[in-house]
Order: structure tokens, then sequence, then C-alpha cells
């Protein structure tokens, strides 16, 4: 009995170094007892499904810009909101469309609630793909309702070769101002596809100046700290580096890309088939399909050889040549983006579903308590996120960043693997998606596959679909596993309270 005592008190003693959650799954574990099912709601979008009154808290420049960096908001939108048609077509610009693409816009995948976001609640892509006679079909997977998605395929046509690039939506094929191109469409439906196909969201830009000026240092040192909490939910991680400099990579779904105005070149090329500095080919060159000039400086938009020679746009009228090419622009235009608000800091109680302020108060706390927070790294529960250093954009520097994400990649299972390799990210690792702003997304998870963020949340365990797994091989257990089984221990108030606090961000 004397020793039945002494192990019982060292397990409490072990017990009360960790978290409440890493408790609550212990106990769980060892008592067979199963973990209640979630019986929370989603309440919806903000400001779509509640709280219509609510004032939209993403979008914009940060505050506290001089009056040369405020007044780049206005032309830097319009870039990101520019339509693309084919050059010498019906476009004004030398630049365009290149023979494959996604979307004919930034916004055409950025544009939720306000440029720069997510997933539009209705898919823009339908007013795209047969513009100017374009003889696309619209692929099964794009519907009206649905996100904007890229398609992958994970390996190529033999199912064995890694292949993981994106392949575009759609071709110019037909349009009028396309003159002889031919290219034939990806199908979709075809033995290419079949158990072959991972979609991409994508994802939003607010704060993204913010996130990309954290200190990797800062990172690491997070990664490291909490270590005894972690280790007992099962939480790893890992940063992705980049292999170039030793750094560490923070943008995209696998956190494979280091800076904003690298990702907007990619993006650029990528999604809309535009060459630019960066990306200095063409993602497709059949010919008939692309001009004969490249897209991007020197030879570029200017009929003077610059990026930009126009006069029509307010700041720095005739000295055009002075701006650099249009992926800076994109990447000053997220570099400058706010962080999104909570709506209870601007809309105070009415910000939290169902008017209650304390609603959203305690579910921060459950937010810390079942291990969120862990990954999702805040300013909540009494742990510390991530401060930016001082900076030479003086309203970037000195400023807390409540991102909700610690920038590492997490296995996260053989349900949500995706079976590609991005950087040092393995097939199953994704990022810590950042979760400020998420009461004003429609889709969730990296396919956008669910509307529902209750489902969402089950969705990082192990087991949740019984069908449609799309992981090929041996994938390690989700890292997120017990804390989804401590979420499902709470109480339903407390699982409602959370959720509440997730819709109020």
């Amino acid at each position: 009995m004397m020793q039945l005592r002494l192990e019982i008190r060292g397990v409490a003693g072990f017990l009360s170094k960790i978290s409440p959650a890493a408790l609550a799954f212990a106990l769980f574990i060892s008592t067979g007892v199963i973990a209640r099912a979630q019986t929370a709601t989603d309440p919806g979008v903000r400001g779509v499904n509640w709280c219509p009154t609510c004032t939209n808290g993403a979008g914009g420049f940060v505050p506290g810009l001089n009056d040369n960096q405020a007044a780049l908001e206005s032309p830097m939108t319009n870039f990101i909101e520019e339509v693309n048609n084919v050059a010498g077509g019906t476009s004004i610009k030398h630049v365009g469309l290149g023979g494959v693409f996604d979307s004919n816009s930034c916004t055409g995948c950025h544009d939720y609630p306000s440029p720069g976001g997510s997933s539009l609640l209705t898919n823009p892509l339908f007013t795209v793909y047969q513009l100017f006679g374009d003889q696309n079909v619209m692929p099964f997977f794009e519907t009206s309702l649905g996100p904007t998605v890229v398609a992958r395929f994970p390996f190529q046509s033999d199912l064995t070769t890694p292949d993981g690039h994106v392949h575009q939506l759609f071709t110019i094929t037909g349009r009028s101002d396309a003159g002889t191109c031919s290219i034939q469409q990806p199908d979709f439906n075809g033995a290419s596809a079949e158990n072959n196909l991972i979609l991409r969201q994508t994802t939003p830009f607010f704060g993204g100046g913010l996130m990309e000026i954290i200190p990797d240092s800062s990172i690491i040192a997070n990664m490291s700290a909490n270590l005894t909490q972690k280790m007992a939910l099962g939480i790893s991680g890992n940063a992705n580096i980049n292999q170039d400099d030793g750094s560490v990579n923070r943008f995209g779904w696998k956190a494979q890309k280091r800076s904003l105005v690298l990702f907007s070149g990619e993006a650029y090329a990528v999604e809309e088939g535009i060459d630019n500095e960066f990306f200095p080919n063409k993602i497709n060159e059949s010919p008939g399909c692309t001009p004969p000039f490249p897209d991007g400086p020197p030879n570029g938009k200017g009929t003077n050889g610059v990026p930009d020679d126009r006069t029509d746009w307010a700041v720095l009228p005739a000295l055009g040549y002075l701006m650099p090419g249009d992926p800076e622009r994109f990447g000053m235009f997220g570099r400058f983006l706010a962080a999104p608000v909570p709506s209870t800091t601007l809309n105070g109680s009415i910000g939290c579903p169902g008017g209650d302020l304390s609603s959203c108060e305690n579910g921060a706390t459950q937010f810390a308590t079942v291990g969120c927070v862990l990954c999702h790294t805040s300013f909540v529960g009494g742990y510390t996120g991530f401060t930016t250093p001082p900076s030479s954009v003086s309203a970037l520097g000195n400023t807390q960043v409540d991102l909700f994400s610690d920038l590492l990649v997490h296995h996260m299972g053989y349900c949500d693997a995706d079976n590609i390799s991005q950087g040092q990210a393995l097939g199953d690792e994704f990022r810590s998606a950042p979760l400020w702003g998420i009461g004003q997304r429609g889709f969730f998870m990296h396919d956008g596959r669910t509307t529902n963020i209750v489902t969402a949340i089950e969705m990082h365990a192990d087991g949740y679909q019984s069908t449609g797994c799309t992981g090929v091989g041996s994938y390690p257990a989700s890292e997120a596993d017990a804390v989804i089984a401590a979420f499902n221990a709470l109480d339903s108030g407390d699982q409602q309270d959370l959720v509440n606090f997730l819709r109020s961000l």
C-alpha cells in the first residue's frame, strides 16, 4: 500500500508539471474512458452568418506608416486587383497571361473579406474560364460556392515518380486574344489524375510583413519552449529550413517560402503564367503561346523598356520608372497589409457569437488549456507569442504578432497527408495555419474540404474520416491527436466557447 501511494504521488508530481490538457489526455488513456465527441456548433462566417453589423477586422495597410508608405495603399491594391489578358491582344500592357493559368488576377484567389485575403465565398473562376471564347471546361472539383483551389499531382503518370507541381486549370486556347495557341487542357478526370490529385486553397496575406520579420531565433526558441507539455501531447514540429541561407521559411501551406516577394513572384508565374524577374521563363513554352519578349523587366511593360513608365497613377507621377516590377509590388502590398483584428476588440460583446463576451474570454482559456496554443502560438492563457524586432518600416517594428501559429511544420497524419514534399516539409507535414482572421474565412484545411470550423478541428486528428484518406506509404500519427481528444473531453459549454473564440478572431 505504501509503495502504491508513492507511485501515485510520483505520477501526480509529474502531471502537475504539464498542462491541464495533457492531464486530461493522460487520464483519458489510463482509464480507458472514451472522450466526449464534439458537441459545439460553428456559428459561421462573421458578418455573414452572425453579426452583420460587425466592423470588418481584416484588410488595409498597417497603422503608423509614414505618408509616402501610406500613399502606396491605393495603387498597390490596384495592382493586386488588376486583370491580365493575353499580351498583345486585348491587353493594354506587354505583360499578359501565359499559355496556362489558374486565374487572371491575384484577387481571383485572394479577395475575402478584402484584397489580400483568402477564397471568396462565391468562386470567381466561373467568370474567368471561358472569357473571350476560351474553350476550357471547368474541372469537377471547382464549384460555384466552393473555394478557389489549384491542382497538384503528387506523382507522375506512373504513380511512382514524384511530381508535386501545380498543374494549371486552364489554357488560353480559343481566346480571341490568343492567336494560334492550341494547348490542351489537363484531363483532371483521366488516368493521370486518378488517386493522384491534390487540391490547395490559398492562404491570406494579412499581416505578411509582420510574419516576414519575426526573427528566426524567436521561431527556433519557441520550438524548444514548453517541451514537457508538448512531449506529453505528442507534439514536436520542426522548421522548414531554407537550403540557400539556413533561414526559417514561413509562407505557404508547408512553410516553403521565406519572403513575400519570392512567394509573389512564384505565384505570378505559376498561377497566372506570367514570367517575371524571379521566374524568367514561361511555365508552358508551347509555340504560338508565348510572346516574343519576356513579360518582366528590362523589356517589359513600359515602351521605354522599364518596368512601368505610365503616368496615370497618383504616386510619383511621371516617375514610374523608379518603381519595381510586379512581384516587388505584390510583395510590398503584402508587407504593408495590417494584421486581422479580433471582432471583440473592434465590436465588444457583439463581436463574440451570441453576444456574450465572457464566452470568447473563456474560449481563449480553453484554447490554451487543451493545448491548441502549443502549435498555434499566441498571447493567450499565459503563453507568449512573437514580437518583431526594430524595423526600417517603423510601423512593423517592436510589435506583438498574435498570428496563432508557430510557423513550424507538423506531422498531420495519414488522412491529411498530401504526399507532396516542399523544402524539408514531408508529405504529411503542414505549417500550423495562422488563425488570425479565421472568423472571416469560409473554407478550412489546406484543400478547403470543409466550411465548418468544428469539423476542421476534428480533421486534425487521425481516424476522423473513414474514407477519402490520401496518404500513400507510412506516416506517423498526427501530432494533434491528443489535443483533439482533450477538446472532445471538454463539456459542451467549454467546447462552444472555444469555437466562439476562434470565430471572433
